[in-house]
């Protein structure tokens, strides 16, 4: 197939998306019915817009497929021209969502369930932090008198270790309160649908890529660290834990969970990070029943 060929299919199946015929409705095919109480006067539910409106992320998708297609039909030995067959079946996943407002609505609240999930996690794994630091300090001072030093090394492990797990599980959560750092007295000035475009090009174009690329670094690290060896081989036996990478520190706790715990960290923020972008988007084409957009209470801040 020639490029040209490619790109044009490309843009014919994007104008497609744009230009369906029935409406987007106030419900969803089966029946969900989705938030319409906050709707805007521009709200585009109404039957007089073109429905299968493409999301400004689903242009994005359309974008980057059309230029994996030409590097892959042109022979690029880079990775956009080396994709996987499940990277093809996440694109025109992707883009089938993005063409139905409904469903890519059900999507990202799937995602921020999942985040619901996780902020309830960090909340009790704050406690346990506490204690683990508390033991810390207690051993330090304590550990003299009954000659068992090697419980303050022990300890200074574990405290790091499940400070590490709290924050990395809670990365997700952050995103979604807003709690990130802004220049308030420069942001707050700003219209909602400006707020919008600013997050959605720094999310799509900066911070995705960045998820993306730390993704396929830790892929291999946290396998090395639960064990697996250089030569790609695992090793054999039912104690697996014995194979997992050890602390230098005292007593040498296992730090391989840990480790694998940065990759699902990492895979859990780069669903926050994709819903935002889906909110953000939605807020841009005056979709804000469907954004869940809500105003922050936190007193204005310089960061």
């Amino acid at each position: 197939m020639h490029p040209g060929d490619v790109v044009t299919l490309c843009l014919h199946t994007a104008v497609v998306a744009w230009e369906g015929e029935s409406p987007v409705p106030d419900a969803d095919a089966d029946g969900v019915d989705l938030p319409s109480s906050s709707a805007p006067p521009n709200d585009r539910s109404s039957g007089d817009s073109p429905t299968w409106r493409l999301h400004p992320f689903g242009w994005v998708v359309v974008g980057f497929t059309c230029l994996s297609l030409v590097a892959t039909a042109t022979g690029s030995e880079r990775l956009i021209g080396n994709l996987a067959v499940w990277h093809w079946a996440a694109l025109l996943a992707l883009l089938v969502l993005n063409a139905r407002p409904a469903a890519l609505h059900r999507f990202r609240l799937g995602i921020e369930k999942i985040t619901s999930a996780t902020g309830s996690v960090v909340r009790w794994m704050g406690w346990l932090v506490f204690l683990v630091s508390f033991v810390n300090v207690v051993a330090r001072y304590t550990g003299r008198y009954v000659e068992r030093d090697i419980i303050i090394g022990q300890m200074m492990t574990l405290a790091w270790m499940t400070f590490a797990f709290m924050f990395l599980i809670g990365m997700n959560y952050g995103v979604r309160e807003g709690v990130n750092p802004r220049i308030d007295f420069w942001w707050g000035d700003f219209s909602r649908r400006r707020k919008a475009w600013l997050d959605f090009v720094m999310h799509t174009f900066f911070f995705l890529p960045f998820i993306i690329a730390a993704n396929r670094i830790l892929w291999p690290y946290s396998r090395i660290g639960l064990g697996r060896k250089r030569s790609g081989t695992w090793p054999t036996g039912w104690r697996f834990w014995q194979s997992w990478e050890q602390h230098p520190d005292a007593d040498q706790l296992p730090v391989g969970p840990i480790k694998a715990v940065l990759l699902i960290g990492f895979l859990l923020f780069g669903l926050q990070v994709l819903a935002e972008i889906i909110k953000t988007g939605f807020t841009i084409m005056g979709r804000e029943d469907l954004a869940d957009v809500h105003e922050q209470d936190a007193p204005m801040r310089i960061e």
